[in-house]
């Protein structure tokens, strides 16, 4: 089946600028310093709110009514409660299946973060540090963790697949995102050393992890891997017929392509599209299945300024004041870009859109004008989004 997804992003693994009132009263910027800044039971507190309210059963019935048949839930390395200071929710996720499955929905388990950081990302867990494939330990625990995710959910009728790793940096993405200054890291003295994975490391993690996963899984499901931001270097990987049912996925953002020189027009966008994204994942389609795994309708155009690769007020850049963009002329923008996409993500095997929701203010807070476009159910209200 083409796969009709979204990503519950910002439930189970936060992300800051996608709900900053649960960073209230803190200066943390990520996940991992959250909790040195607040009081064990306020943290626990917060965080038990935040994900009782944040996704429930009727967010799947939502889904289903749009449209879709798939969800990819993005969890954290520490899901079943083994390093605290952090909060384990294996039992949000033994939820999400009850739900998934009620509503005909499957669900892509991504394992989201990793000890030490797999990219330096904010939403790695910990910014400016990347330093997990380079600490043997940290490694074989995020293994212990698939394993024990596929013994738990491997026989599940909603079971789609699992991802042992998301967004594993390697060097093209770590040079060209200057990591270490968009994502400043908070202990200069963790992030030293930091550097990103090399595809070698992830070719040997991806085997070692089929291996964990494969055993424990029922055979329709899929092992789900991701490309590490080079879609192309995977052809040799795949050429191992040993691997059955696997999947590459692929992040694809036109913020991104904007930070590559993509025109901010509309026309520019529809270009580098099927330039760009239709072209390379139909070429790599033709060895492995592809997934765009992540993707949305944002772009600088609809903001009405240049947000320099997508960035935000969160990264202490100066912005000229937007442009007002008028209803009509948003909407416009992205139904075009919107299936100028899907016709590509249609070339391969599907999508997952990010995110199903965020909680920003973007009507009364100037910063975040033109940001509503991440979250799939405005998006859907709105009729930007096509119907799938």
């Amino acid at each position: 089946m083409k796969i009709k997804g979204t990503n519950l992003g910002n439930w189970l693994v936060l992300e800051k600028w996608m709900s900053p009132a649960l960073f209230a009263g803190t200066t943390a910027e990520d996940e991992y310093y959250l909790p040195t800044q607040l009081s064990p039971e306020v943290y626990e507190a917060r965080i038990k709110i935040h994900r009782s309210e944040y996704i429930t059963e009727r967010d799947f019935a939502i889904m289903k009514q749009i449209g879709l048949n798939a969800v990819r839930i993005p969890i954290p390395y520490f899901i079943f409660g083994d390093r605290p200071p952090f909060i384990g929710c294996i039992e949000e996720l033994d939820h999400a299946f009850a739900w998934a499955e009620k509503y005909g929905l499957k669900v892509l388990i991504d394992l989201h973060t990793a000890p030490l950081s797999q990219n330096g990302f904010d939403n790695g867990g910990i910014c400016g540090v990347c330093k997990w494939s380079q600490t043997p330990e940290e490694v074989d625990f995020v293994l212990n963790v698939l394993e024990k995710l596929a013994k738990r959910y491997g026989q599940r009728e909603g079971l789609f697949g699992i991802q042992p790793i998301n967004e594993p940096i390697t060097e093209p993405m770590w040079s060209a995102m200057n990591i270490q200054e968009r994502y400043k890291p908070v202990e200069p003295e963790l992030a030293a050393g930091s550097g990103p994975n090399t595809l070698e490391f992830l070719y040997d993690f991806y085997h070692r992890a089929y291996d964990r996963i494969r055993p424990n899984i029922k055979e329709d499901a899929f092992v789900v891997f991701h490309d590490g931001f080079q879609l192309k270097a995977w052809k040799d990987f795949f050429a191992d017929k040993s691997l059955k049912n696997v999947i590459l996925d692929t992040h694809q953002y036109l913020m991104m392509a904007e930070a590559f020189g993509c025109e901010q027009t509309i026309a520019g966008y529809e270009k580098y599209i099927e330039e760009n994204f239709k072209k390379n994942i139909a070429e790599v389609q033709s060895y492995v299945d592809v997934i765009c795994g992540e993707w949305c309708l944002f772009n600088s155009l609809a903001v009405g300024r240049d947000t320099k690769g997508g960035q935000t007020v969160l990264n202490d850049v100066e912005f000229e004041k937007a442009a007002e963009v008028s209803p009509e002329e948003k909407k416009k923008i992205y139904t075009a870009i919107g299936k100028a996409q899907l016709d590509a993500w249609n070339a391969g095997s599907g999508f997952f859109y990010w995110s199903y929701k965020l909680l920003l203010d973007t009507v009364t807070t100037d910063d975040w004008k033109g940001w509503d476009a991440w979250d799939l159910g405005k998006s859907f209200a709105e009729g930007w989004f096509p119907t799938v």
